[in-house]
């Protein structure tokens, strides 16, 4: 289990994104993620770790959006 939770900034970026009608869905995706882990209990899926990861390694997602992929790996299982 991991224990990393997102930051208030970081939570508090992700919950504008989720009302932004310009947001990838991507990007609201992860802000989804982001939210969810405010708490210890809550640790990113397999399924969004792979999603993050491709965010990060692609040039088309905006900084924004992979500050969130960056934020959702942070907090990913450290077993996997």
């Amino acid at each position: 289990m991991n224990h990393k939770t997102s930051s208030k900034s970081m939570a508090s970026k992700a919950a504008k994104a989720l009302t932004d009608k310009g947001a990838s869905k991507i990007q609201k995706s992860l802000a989804a993620s982001i939210l969810s882990q405010r708490s210890a209990q809550k640790q990113t899926g397999a399924n969004m770790e792979d999603v993050a990861s491709k965010v990060l390694q692609s040039s088309k997602y905006s900084d924004e959006t992979k500050s969130f992929a960056a934020s959702v790996l942070s907090q990913s299982n450290d077993k996997r």
